[in-house]
């Protein structure tokens, strides 16, 4: 991976889409492990909530190989990043290198349980805009993994980023990112520079609705939730 370019468009952007990161046999796989048994630890039928139209189960710990590879890795390119923001919006956070660190500091807060999640929509499924914190300890980045073809496998459900800017109208990023491509985006907020130095840009994220077809995705969230 590029990390210099990822954390360019990071910094300029808030997102950054990583291609071919998953090959079109392990997005199989993990479509195809959806219906697996004691794999998950939750599912959530997301109209019982108004979070939208869909489902999507929570993996439970230990998690596959190929997900702990990419949680750990990525996390540790992260970490230097997020630390970075936290400095230029004056935020006393810092985070540590490794996500095994990062996992210990969220079990002293009692968020204990595994956040990664496979997401599952069919046509008319949307997510609503929202942002996953699970707690008081939350890292600032996360990443999903997408696991079919827009445009072979469905239509629509584009990935929305909206950026809440102060005093201003917000704005919205409509990204299609294609089969085993990753998108490393914000949690909750980034800083912006201004005329008068950084400041907090919050921002939400949520699917459009399909059109036709199915849609499966690999959410990547590197802190735990509550227990």
């Amino acid at each position: 991976m590029n990390w210099q370019q990822i954390t360019a468009d990071l910094n300029e952007n808030g997102f950054a889409i990583v291609k071919n990161v998953l090959n079109r046999s392990q997005c199989d796989e993990l479509i195809h492990n959806y219906n697996a048994d004691n794999t998950y630890r939750k599912k959530i039928t997301m109209e019982r909530y108004r979070f939208g139209l869909g489902e999507y189960k929570y993996f439970q710990y230990p998690l596959p190989s190929l997900i702990t590879d990419i949680r750990e890795t990525v996390y540790a390119r992260l970490a230097p990043i997020a630390n970075k923001w936290m400095e230029l919006l004056r935020i006393d956070t810092s985070y540590p290198p490794l996500h095994e660190e990062l996992k210990a500091i969220c079990e002293e807060k009692g968020q204990v349980k595994p956040t990664i999640l496979i997401l599952k929509y069919g046509k008319g499924g949307f997510n609503t805009l929202h942002q996953d914190l699970y707690g008081d300890i939350y890292f600032p980045m996360q990443a999903v993994l997408f696991l079919n073809q827009p445009g072979e496998d469905y239509t629509g459900g584009e990935f929305v980023l909206t950026e809440q800017i102060p005093r201003a109208q917000s704005k919205a990023s409509v990204l299609q990112p294609e089969r085993g491509d990753m998108l490393i985006f914000t949690t909750n907020f980034r800083p912006v520079k201004g005329s008068k130095g950084y400041y907090r840009v919050n921002m939400k994220h949520g699917v459009s609705p399909l059109h036709s077809g199915e849609r499966h995705t690999l959410g990547i969230i590197f802190h735990d939730a509550l227990s």
